[in-house]
């Protein structure tokens, strides 16, 4: 098979990685790729939020499947142009995306389908918002209603919080995303995410993760895109994996089916855990980043398969085939990240460290200039290992995180802590 990533970051880095062990993969193109995927893939330029180029550029080259990473060209709705083409797509069209792109929209399938999920209200008026949080008190959770790069989430912890993150979020912070909020209750437990592949009717999970999303240790400071993931999470048992199942991914598939907008792709269901019952946070369309690179780190080259499966409609014939083992996934973000943040700087050490399947970092922000990886984003490497348990993997992960010299970027050394205890 020809196949084509659309992305350019850790996610798509690792999905590239997990395709090219399986031998059915002939010539893998990504776009538009970054300075890690380059050395072992093709790059293209494209523009991955037009359906027609990308359709132009699959023809031109013989695509046989695309496997799209990010949430922007789904909610744009590139998927639905190349199944109108007639090519094999992974991941859901444009309509079923609005599970990512509209929070609004989210709980309203999850009232439909009778999923348990946090209280709240929906507003495209600020004055109606804060007189609903001086209503509600704190703490609280103010959400930009629409797609804000895993950023337009406010935890407040106080009433002054969530007034400032209405007047921001109104104010224009978060662009178009924040011209409707969603105002939801607060809900205590632990979080994790949980992967299931869908493809229109049938169901089958493919693993658990924990992000940690704070910038600092402990869980502190400002929301991120990510700071590092493990996988499996042990909150996440089997039996709250089943009942997370039952209540809330089963009922919002067929759902989706019955409103002619069936659900084919991944379904990332972030939950919250309380006394081993799950509620549901929030839905992504695509795989988390960077839950992605640990999860395709232990799944290697049946990844493909997979995926085929549930572009192909037939997971009901698949099998995930499980190691009992452990992944762990380090971000080394360019210092000032979350907030203002230098490109440029160049990362040394990165060709001595090891590339092997426990053992590998998977590039994020990266761009090649003069022979030399720099960076170019805010998130910038992913430095991902595996081991027989979450102890082992951390210190492989952390061994390369200390050989690599990249004086100005930060990472947290308290990644699994929950876990690990």
């Amino acid at each position: 098979m020809n196949i084509l990533i659309l992305g350019g970051g850790g996610r798509e880095h690792a999905l590239a990685w997990a395709v090219l062990q399986n031998p059915k993969c002939d010539r893998l193109v990504v776009a538009p790729g970054n300075a890690g995927i380059a050395k072992m893939a093709e790059c293209a330029s494209l523009n991955i939020e037009d359906g027609g180029e990308v359709v132009n550029f699959c023809e031109a080259e013989a695509i046989d499947f695309v496997i799209i990473g990010p949430e922007a060209p789904l909610a744009a709705g590139v998927a639905d142009r190349l199944r109108d083409a007639g090519l094999l797509v992974f991941g859901p069209s444009k309509d079923a995306a609005r599970l990512e792109a509209s929070k609004s929209f989210t709980k309203e399938i999850c009232d439909a389908a009778g999923a348990p999920t946090a209280g709240y209200a929906h507003f495209t008026d600020a004055d109606a918002a804060r007189a609903y949080i001086r209503a509600q008190g704190a703490p609280i959770v103010v959400k930009a209603d629409g797609l804000a790069a895993g950023k337009g989430v406010i935890v407040a912890e106080t009433e002054a919080q969530a007034l400032a993150a209405v007047d921001d979020m109104f104010g224009g912070e978060f662009g178009a995303a924040g011209a409707e909020v969603v105002i939801e209750e607060f809900m205590e437990g632990e979080e994790a995410s949980y992967f299931i592949l869908c493809d229109g009717k049938n169901v089958l999970p493919i693993g658990t993760a924990q992000d940690h999303k704070r910038v600092g240790e402990g869980d502190t400071g400002p929301n991120t895109g990510g700071m590092g993931a493990y996988s499996p999470a042990p909150v996440l048992t089997d039996a709250v994996a089943q009942k997370a199942m039952d209540e809330i991914i089963k009922p919002t598939v067929a759902e989706m089916a019955r409103r002619g907008t069936p659900y084919q792709g991944v379904l990332y269901a972030g939950l919250m855990i309380k006394d081993s019952q799950p509620r549901l946070v929030e839905y992504n369309v695509r795989f988390g980043d960077p839950e992605c690179q640990v999860l395709m780190m232990r799944l290697g080259a049946q990844a493909l398969d997979l995926l085929q499966a549930a572009a192909e409609g037939r997971l009901d014939e698949a099998r995930v085939n499980w190691a009992d083992d452990h992944a762990m996934t380090v971000v080394m973000a360019a210092n000032g990240y979350p907030g203002a943040y230098e490109k440029g700087s160049v990362i040394r050490g990165l060709d001595a460290l090891p590339e092997t399947s426990s053992q590998i970092v998977f590039h994020a922000g990266t761009s090649e200039k003069d022979g030399q990886i720099v960076a170019s984003g805010g998130r910038v490497l992913n430095v991902t290992a595996r081991g027989a348990t979450l102890r082992e993997a951390a210190d492989l992960a952390y061994a390369m995180v200390d050989a690599i010299d990249w004086p100005e970027g930060f990472y947290r050394r308290d990644i699994g802590w929950r876990a690990l205890g």
